[in-house]
């Protein structure tokens, strides 16, 4: 009876939205989320560590590029979302989304250190009734290893006092179709009765539910989507090296590949990976099976391939700069794009800051323009967005990120020496455009 009562509770609170729902990291994957629950009726309460996310949340001031400040104002006015860097109101949630940073060691090993300190700042405050669902990606049995015991200390029964799960986030920042409501939303609980919650939860706000038997399965599931993604990168990277050892046009090649209707898709080569999924959310899984003695070797090969990519693009611009005559050291080289893709303002892992390093050893004097990134501070950089028109004073300029708001005809024009990564200049056919 006790356990009927309490799945019936939380089951008509969630479905006649009176369920207060926890957002536990309020980045690209936890903001958007927020959003999508408040505007569908239930009263939202994010909680972050860092004070000044807190404070604009709060001011309905936007941090997150496809969430817009006069959504998020709205939202916070009338109530039905607000932020805090206090714990304690986990006491008073029904719902807990777990949304926090998964980085990777230098060594390639998982750092669960942001799971662990939410779980138990959670924990401190847990009580009968609540759905916790995780949806930072990390290695397949993290749910049920490591926050299932975490949980269950408190003596309450997951499946029938509690319920845990995990639910991949498919966040894909700048993308104008996809977006939080309308990507299908895997979930898989410790339990059936785990996965059925979860899965009515989500149904409230999302457009497609997907459950799956396990949180083992959903865990999978990401990390799937992102090797894929990975390898394939990797392949299409190598062929660029390959294609320009024998000086043929992998740009030229991709195209036409792309003209068969079936049994291929394709991918495109570039100076390296970027953001916060594809560079490393394979490695959870490589991790992972080494420790049951398997060898990832499809992953190792394509994070090694991908890996220097950055060393590839320098090359280039050093062979480049050669012909012309000019030494890489003292010669004002300017980068166009840092963001790790276009049309965004997110650095995370972006291939251009190890392009910038690198360049910066060989003693290259540096200067960028990003319409998204108005200051750069790395490692002894610190350089503020020029014009594109500096382009064109530089010795070399290297495209990197090709944003939508670039003008490439008149950088073309106006350049001495363009280092194409990305083929933003496709059709210009001019000598001083080197491509990737």
């Amino acid at each position: 009876m006790v356990v009927s009562a309490t799945v019936d509770i939380l089951e008509e609170k969630i479905r006649s939205r009176r369920a207060r729902v926890g957002i536990v990291g309020l980045g690209y994957v936890g903001l958007p989320l927020a959003v999508e629950f408040a505007k569908a009726g239930f009263p939202v309460t994010g909680i972050d560590v860092n004070t000044q996310k807190v404070e604009r949340v709060n001011a309905g001031d936007s941090y997150v590029g496809d969430i817009s400040s006069d959504a998020l104002s709205a939202l916070v006015k009338t109530g039905m979302l607000r932020a805090t860097t206090d714990f304690g109101v986990v006491g008073e949630l029904d719902t807990v989304n777990i949304c926090v940073p998964t980085p990777l060691r230098k060594t390639k090993d998982p750092d669960m250190s942001y799971i662990v300190s939410s779980c138990q700042e959670i924990a401190n405050n847990f009580h009968a009734g609540m759905l916790i669902i995780l949806e930072s990606t990390t290695y397949p049995g993290t749910t049920a290893e490591l926050l299932l015991p975490v949980f269950e200390k408190s003596g309450l029964r997951v499946g029938e006092d509690f319920f845990l799960c995990f639910s991949p986030e498919r966040v894909d920042p700048g993308n104008a179709k996809y977006q939080t409501r309308n990507i299908p939303k895997v979930v898989g609980g410790i339990t059936a009765a785990c996965t059925q919650m979860g899965s009515l939860f989500y149904a409230q706000a999302l457009s497609t539910v997907v459950p799956v038997s396990s949180t083992q399965v959903a865990e999978m599931v990401k990390l799937l989507e992102n090797t894929f993604r990975m390898i394939n990168i990797g392949l299409v990277n190598e062929m660029a090296l390959m294609c320009d050892r024998i000086g043929v046009n992998v740009w030229e090649v991709i195209e036409a590949a792309a003209t068969k209707p079936f049994g291929f898709m394709p991918f495109y080569p570039g100076p390296g990976l970027g953001g916060h999924c594809i560079p490393i959310d394979p490695f959870y899984l490589s991790w992972k099976t080494k420790q049951a003695g398997i060898e990832a070797r499809f992953i190792e090969l394509a994070g090694y391939i991908n890996g220097q990519m950055p060393h590839f693009v320098v090359d280039k611009v050093q062979n480049a700069l050669n012909d012309a005559g000019k030494p890489v050291k003292g010669t004002h080289i300017h980068i166009l794009g840092i963001a790790y893709k276009k049309d965004i303002d997110d650095m995370r892992e972006s291939p251009a800051l190890d392009v910038m390093l690198l360049l910066q050893r060989r003693g290259a004097r540096l200067s960028y323009s990003d319409p998204y990134v108005p200051r750069l501070q790395l490692d002894g950089i610190d350089l503020h967005a020029q014009p594109e028109s500096v382009a064109g004073e530089a010795d070399c300029a290297v495209i990197i990120t090709d944003h939508s708001a670039f003008d490439y005809r008149r950088i073309a024009a106006s350049a001495r020496l363009i280092v194409d990564t990305r083929n933003a200049l496709k059709g210009v056919n001019s000598s001083h455009v080197v491509r990737l």
